[in-house]
């Protein structure tokens, strides 16, 4: 089996509501996701894919999605507000946790036809996440 992973790097705002600690406030990440490509075999260019091809994928989702916005949960209180302020936002139905943006991005590789592995995301230098199916 080979395999390549490319990091790209994105920052983000959140807050996870009901956290029990300092996490429910505002606050933001810049971030790492490492997106893993694999295959049994190389292509006609003895690679997996081209580096190039995924980095595209991955930022243009990134950059539409995550990059420099504000992730909230679809309950959170604050909503109205950056409404009413014409403020850049994305409410999931889930809590904007490192696990969950691991799995939106390796959904949307998949959705492109890559064969992904796993990504993961370092929320900060020393804590990730990772997601894979298996």
């Amino acid at each position: 089996m080979y395999a390549i992973t490319k990091e790209v790097y994105f920052c983000y705002g959140h807050r996870l509501m009901n956290h029990p600690g300092k996490c429910r406030h505002l606050h933001g990440h810049s971030v790492k996701a490492a997106v893993t490509i694999t295959r049994k075999e190389l292509d006609a260019q003895d690679m997996v894919c081209d580096f190039a091809d995924v980095r595209e994928c991955v930022e243009e989702y990134v950059q539409r999605f995550l990059d420099h916005n504000f992730l909230l949960h679809r309950d959170d209180p604050i909503i109205p507000l950056l409404e009413q302020n014409n403020e850049r936002f994305l409410a999931l139905q889930e809590h904007p946790t490192a696990e969950v943006l691991a799995r939106m991005i390796y959904r949307h590789v998949q959705s492109r036809g890559f064969p992904i592995d796993q990504v993961v995301l370092w929320e900060t230098a020393s804590a990730n996440a990772c997601y894979r199916e298996d």
